[in-house]
C-alpha cells in the first residue's frame, strides 16, 4: 500500500494542559486590554468632541456680533 495509517497522521496533537491554560490566559487578557483601549479611545473622542463644540460656539458668537 503506501504510509501506514497511524494515530498521529489521523489527528492533531493535542496540547498540553500547561499549554491551553497559558493560551486561555492569554486571549483573556487580550481582550481586556483591547476593551479598556476602546473604552479609552471612545472617551477621548466624545471629550475631543465636546471641546471643538465649546470652543466652536464662543467664536460663532463673537462672529455674529456686529462690533
Amino acid at each position: 500500500m503506501g504510509i501506514p495509517v497511524t494515530a498521529d497522521k489521523l489527528f492533531k496533537p493535542k496540547p498540553s494542559k500547561a499549554v491551553t491554560k497559558a493560551d486561555i490566559t492569554t486571549h483573556a487578557a487580550l481582550a481586556i486590554i483591547r476593551a479598556e483601549a476602546e473604552h479609552r479611545e471612545a472617551e477621548t473622542d466624545r471629550l475631543r468632541k465636546a471641546r471643538l463644540e465649546r470652543e466652536a460656539v464662543p467664536a460663532s458668537i463673537e462672529a455674529s456680533t456686529p462690533s
